[in-house]
């Protein structure tokens, strides 16, 4: 008889049957079968998925690009001009600059939002770091850092200011600032000094050549004005090569209204407190040929006693008094009002000084009641002296701090 194995069976080497091997031959190449297939569709699946991951991360990544100039880590950068920010494929949302003591630059976004720039010019020898935001379309952002330091300038300046910080003045006192070298950018200086005023009030900036910068209000300050300035200077070129090295801040208070009106013709001033008279002194003022200044003059120093010389005004040799009591400066060129204790009887009947304007007083200026004594004492720098009815002309606005004798229209002109 022809016996055949069953399927599922083999012989093994006693000539005996046995199941299941050609099954689990059989198992095998299915399982490697399926393990093939199922690898190959298994590994479909997770390159799939490896592929969507990698779009989706490239879908959320910005297409915006944020550029700062100059570059990280540059130095010797000009404080004008030099920093920059810019956004392609997107808007600037953000962007932050800060000097490595933490103060924040002041800047605006423009151009759409493609651009940003500083609003006032950086301090010399100083790092910033900048952080700059942009958005592209879809609302992505990007952002970018970088760092930079300033150059030090080899040539400077500075600027000798009055009132001093702290002070209470007159209502006629401006602010006005003498330069240590010839300004030739006047703009970008003038834009570096910033004056707020409480009550608010209009102050108009006035240049007198190119190393004076005088401030002042339409009209005299108001009594009880706080008056603080921003001299940021550091970091401004002035002129080529030449840079600004200071920066303060000054805060003076404007003290009580006086303003004295004097009579050349007269030979008298009345003394006003807030449009009031509160005292009417006889004076002497210049005789003829040496006649005194018309106009509105501020007083801008003070000294209890001082040598006068006329040769340091021109004048020659006609006098040299080296003890003169209770003297106020009211022009560069030499004219005070002083006290006077050699005039005789000149004192509200004649003219007889050099220019000045002359009160009665002693030597030493020791009686506090006599005219000079109590004018000087009742003063403050930055009241004002007006003349009036003398043979001279009207004092030169540059003449001392007396710009009140030129037009609003002309000073802020």
């Amino acid at each position: 008889m022809d016996v055949r194995p069953i399927s599922g069976a083999s012989v093994d080497a006693g000539g005996r049957w046995r199941r299941g091997v050609p099954a689990l031959v059989s198992g095998v190449l299915l399982l490697a079968l399926t393990a093939c297939g199922g690898g190959g569709s298994g590994a479909g699946s997770a390159g799939a998925g490896k592929g969507k991951a990698a779009d989706a991360a490239q879908t959320k990544q910005s297409q915006a690009v944020v550029t700062i100039s100059p570059k990280d880590g540059a130095k010797s950068v000009d404080t004008t001009g030099a920093l920059k920010v810019s956004a392609r494929k997107g808007t600037l949302t953000a962007v932050e600059v800060k000097d490595d003591k933490g103060a924040k630059i002041a800047g605006k976004i423009s151009d759409g939002g493609t651009g940003w720039t500083p609003t006032t010019h950086l301090a010399a020898s100083t790092r910033y770091s900048v952080h700059a935001v942009a958005k592209d379309s879809a609302g992505r952002e990007s952002a970018e850092d970088s760092t930079f330091t300033t150059l030090t300038p080899r040539n400077t300046f500075i600027g000798n200011f009055t009132p001093e910080d702290g002070s209470t003045v007159g209502v006629g006192m401006p602010f006005s600032v003498r330069f240590t070298r010839g300004i030739t950018h006047p703009e970008d200086v003038e834009k570096a000094i910033s004056i707020t005023t409480e009550p608010a009030v209009d102050v108009e900036g006035h240049w007198f050549g190119n190393d004076r910068l005088d401030f002042r209000p339409e009209k005299y300050w108001k009594s009880g004005t706080k008056v603080t300035v921003k001299l940021n200077l550091d970091g401004v070129e002035g002129r080529p090569g030449v840079y600004g090295k200071q920066a303060k801040t000054i805060a003076f208070t404007i003290g009580r209204s006086q303003v004295s009106v004097v009579d050349a013709k007269a030979h008298e001033m009345k003394v006003m407190r807030d449009g009031k008279v509160v005292k009417t002194l006889p004076v002497t003022t210049g005789k003829p040929g040496y006649d005194t200044w018309n106009g509105q003059m501020v007083i801008s120093q003070k000294l209890r006693v001082t040598r006068m010389n006329s040769e340091t005004v021109n004048l020659g040799n006609e006098y040299d008094i080296k003890d003169v009591p209770d003297a106020m400066r009211l022009t560069d060129t030499g004219t005070f009002i002083h006290g006077n204790y050699w005039g005789g009887g000149a004192f509200g009947n004649y003219n007889s000084s050099h220019g000045c304007i002359g009160l009665r007083d002693m030597r030493g200026g020791y009686d506090r009641g006599l005219p000079a004594g109590w004018f000087y004492d009742h003063s403050i720098v930055g009241d004002v002296v007006v003349v009036k009815r003398s043979h001279d002309a009207t004092v030169a606005p540059d003449n001392g701090l007396n710009g009140w004798n030129m037009s609003w229209a002309k000073w802020t002109s």
